[in-house]
């Protein structure tokens, strides 16, 4: 069974992990840029300042986009590229730069699906607060401005914020991303709240100032919780444990999208984080939650939970052993079917995957080519779990496979290599892997081959 005759087939990357280019152009530093010069912070002292020098090769990989077959690329813009200080001025050639690329996708027949926030924040504006700062939102607000009134006459889809449980709670909470902040949970809190404005604020100014007609969502990581059993009682308890918050964490759904599409905080969770939870104005919900077209979601894998005493969900530990991905992720293909079947039940919005994909330990081999089963067999049992949520009656518009480039992943540098195409940094030269011809013939077939793969 093939999916739906308008089914978006794409794939994904980020402006720090792709672009390079740091330093040129009348670009801004980023904090991503600062935290790499960080001793410790990143795998063998590696930074972006390459990366997969996209910025001067994007004719050469939208070429490549277009020979896997793609429907869509999923692009971030850098901030601080195309407003250096993040506020103010802007920068001409940055912005430049995505005109052209967003020109080159579409003479490929590629439509570009916009994220304006993919964790490269503006060095300048961390010195006044960052996300602390209750201007953020209007900073947001201006930057979403300026992309939109030059963009938006050729792109429509739009995201506001790239998982933003990872760029709170590992970035100020844990310390372990970018800006590397360890800070007391109701600042972590405040943040997250004033992030949430900004993507209030965003969806609004998209919808404001687009030039056409627009889609908007958001993208925030999908932490799926699957049933051990297709029994009533245990699919009720992963429902629960998907939707619940249990720990003093922004590690979770709801905090998130809950804000952004039902207009308040979970009670749960304002329960259980009690004085910590920022003050918050009369009007801040209204701002938070602006009409959605859809909901992008980021699933790499899903934990299992069953129902114990009293029906209340508990967790279901892998068994020993299990497979996991180079990047030490457990393979759980199904969390592609209760994550979205779950997210749509509750939220009511079309589902789109803008991530998911896997870290291989990839290589050339001496017949020149990346052979990556490994890769193919998980996308392939992935895809088969989404094509079974769509037939089931969930909503599910699209797939972005992540990624379309081995790329910088973050704390972790070039040691992780989630692409469909190989690059070899010393030489930029790329490759495409055995997983990218796979692709292509799924979605030249609409994914019909998958039931044969």
């Amino acid at each position: 069974m093939s999916f739906s005759k308008d089914f978006v087939w794409g794939a994904a990357a980020s402006s720090y992990q792709i672009e390079g280019a740091a330093n040129e152009d009348g670009k801004g530093l980023s904090v991503w840029d600062v935290f790499c010069q960080k001793e410790g912070a990143i795998w063998s002292g590696q930074s972006g300042d390459i990366a997969c020098d996209h910025c001067h090769r994007y004719k050469e990989d939208v070429a490549l986009m277009r020979e896997i077959g793609l429907c869509a690329y999923r692009l971030s813009i850098s901030w601080p590229r195309v407003i250096p200080q993040g506020t103010g001025a802007v920068n001409p050639k940055g912005l430049e730069f995505y005109d052209r690329l967003t020109d080159e996708l579409l003479a490929a027949r590629i439509a570009p699906y916009v994220t304006l926030f993919h964790w490269d924040y503006p060095n300048e504006l961390y010195g006044r607060g960052g996300w602390l700062n209750q201007d953020s939102p209007d900073w947001f607000a201006e930057y979403t401005r300026v992309v939109v009134e030059k963009l938006s006459d050729r792109v429509k889809y739009w995201m506001t914020l790239n998982e933003p449980q990872c760029f709170i709670v590992l970035g100020h909470q844990h310390g372990m991303h970018a800006p590397g902040e360890k800070l007391p949970f109701a600042e972590v809190l405040r943040a997250g709240h004033n992030a949430l404005l900004a993507h209030g604020r965003a969806v609004q100014a998209i919808r404001a100032y687009s030039n056409t007609e627009c889609k908007v969502g958001l993208a925030p990581v999908g932490l799926v919780h699957m049933p051990a059993t297709d029994s009533p009682n245990d699919v009720e308890a992963a429902r629960q444990a998907m939707f619940a918050i249990t720990h003093k964490s922004c590690w979770n759904n709801t905090w998130w999208a809950d804000p952004a599409l039902s207009a308040r905080y979970p009670e749960d969770g304002w329960k259980l984080f009690g004085s910590d939870v920022p003050a918050i104005r009369d009007s801040d919900m209204k701002t938070i939650c602006q009409p959605l077209d859809f909901y992008g979601v980021n699933i790499y894998f899903g934990q299992t939970s069953h129902a114990g005493k009293d029906g209340q969900p508990e967790s279901v530990p892998l068994p020993a052993g299990h497979a996991m991905t180079a990047f030490r992720l457990p393979v759980t293909p199904e969390a592609l079917y209760w994550g979205p079947r779950f997210l749509w039940e509750r939220y009511k919005l079309p589902i789109i995957i803008t991530e998911n994909g896997m870290s291989d330990i990839d290589w050339v081999s001496r017949d020149g080519k990346v052979h990556d089963p490994q890769r193919i067999d998980f996308l392939n049992r992935y895809l088969l779990q989404l094509q079974k949520a769509s037939r089931d009656g969930v909503d599910i518009s699209g797939y972005f496979q992540w990624s379309i480039l081995d790329n910088f992943e973050w704390a972790e540098g070039y040691k992780e290599r989630f692409g469909l195409v190989y690059v070899d940094y010393p030489t930029q030269k790329r490759v495409l892997k055995d997983s990218a011809y796979w692709y292509k013939e799924v979605i030249a077939s609409n994914g019909a081959i998958l039931d044969k793969s």
